[in-house]
């Protein structure tokens, strides 16, 4: 039997960690343009996505069982009759494909679509990469994104669409499934442009697209690791994906 409560504090807190991770990022700006101290704007920038998480934790917890979605590792955690290892052994592997290919493939967008980009976000965004530390791209982005859009808002998505065209009887349809992944992938994406706004005074169409196809194409993977493995594949997937791509920075940096 797995606990709920238990199941919902073990995922607040992991993703708590990575929320509080985006203290350490420091952004392209200088204190002379901000209308506040740093530190001011840190802690409110914490109380958004702590909101959000919330909300994504008790919609996870208590949706995602209902549409077959799930997050086996983290609920074998919160159950005594399971054991995690056995859980997450079947999602390591695809994860770890699925972050090594996303991971060279936004790479090879970056590197396609660099030209086409503004100057000033081309210059703001490496600025912003160079200061981010990796542990907060990959707690942030690897763990509590995850939580936002696959446990949260996919999960959200796919019950709405089984309860209200399915009348809550059967397995979801394929069809919806497939959409949940579209509209939270676009959504993922989205959520991306004003960061990318706030680093390029110009909001051209081609950064607007970069932005969107860029995130959205690893929602896809995401979504998918999300519906056929469970939550901790996906985590995997995006955790790979800031390690890979980190990495090809890295070599870059050597040309």
């Amino acid at each position: 039997m797995i606990s709920k409560t238990i199941l919902f504090i073990i995922l607040w807190l992991i993703g708590m960690i990575g929320v509080i991770s985006t203290i350490w990022i420091a952004l392209p700006i200088s204190a002379e343009e901000l209308p506040l101290p740093i530190i001011v704007i840190k802690l409110i920038n914490l109380i958004l996505p702590t909101f959000l998480l919330l909300i994504a934790v008790l919609i996870g917890v208590n949706l995602a069982y209902k549409v077959g979605l799930s997050a086996p590792f983290l609920e074998a955690l919160a159950s005594s009759a399971q054991q995690p290892i056995l859980a997450i052994q079947p999602q390591v592997i695809p994860g770890l494909v699925g972050g090594v290919f996303g991971g060279v493939a936004i790479s090879t967008i970056s590197f396609l679509w660099c030209s086409s980009l503004p100057n000033d976000f081309v210059a703001q965004a490496k600025a912003l990469s160079d200061n981010t530390p990796l542990l907060a791209r990959v707690l942030y982005g690897g763990i509590t994104e995850e939580i936002l859009m696959r446990w949260g808002l996919m999960s959200l998505l796919v019950w709405a669409a089984w309860r209200v065209l399915q009348k809550g009887q059967g397995n979801p349809d394929t069809v919806y499934v497939v959409l949940a992944i579209g509209v939270s992938a676009i959504a993922f994406g989205l959520g991306h442009l004003p960061l990318a706004f706030t680093l390029s005074s110009q909001a051209t169409a081609s950064l607007i697209t970069y932005i969107i196809v860029g995130n959205a194409f690893f929602g896809l993977i995401a979504g998918y690791l999300y519906w056929q493995k469970g939550l901790e594949a996906a985590i995997i997937a995006h955790v790979t994906v800031h390690l890979v791509m980190a990495t090809i920075d890295h070599l870059k940096s050597f040309r």
